[in-house]
């Protein structure tokens, strides 16, 4: 049984990328700010994981979706990792 996306978890997830696309612009801007690096490091991290859960655990998800997640989640999360201190004043 496939859920459909209703609504209002499509708004919230446009809200939820709009947070997330204000985060990675204020951070590229003060990369030497270790709590907001480690805040929006963070927010890929949890956002790859709640979309492995839904696919996983809900079936709210196709491959292909998570697929696509997973390459921009997946390679930010990398890419912070191997950037964590070089940033620093």
């Amino acid at each position: 049984m496939k859920a459909l996306m209703t609504e209002v978890h499509g708004r919230t997830f446009g809200i939820w990328t709009l947070l997330t696309c204000t985060l990675c612009y204020i951070c590229a801007f003060n990369l030497e700010n270790e709590a907001l690096y480690l805040v929006t490091f963070l927010s890929f991290v949890y956002a790859f994981g709640h979309f492995l859960i839904e696919y996983l655990v809900y079936g709210t998800m196709t491959i292909k979706n998570l697929s696509a997640v997973s390459f921009f989640a997946g390679t930010s999360i990398i890419w912070m990792l191997l950037q964590w201190n070089s940033h620093q004043l």
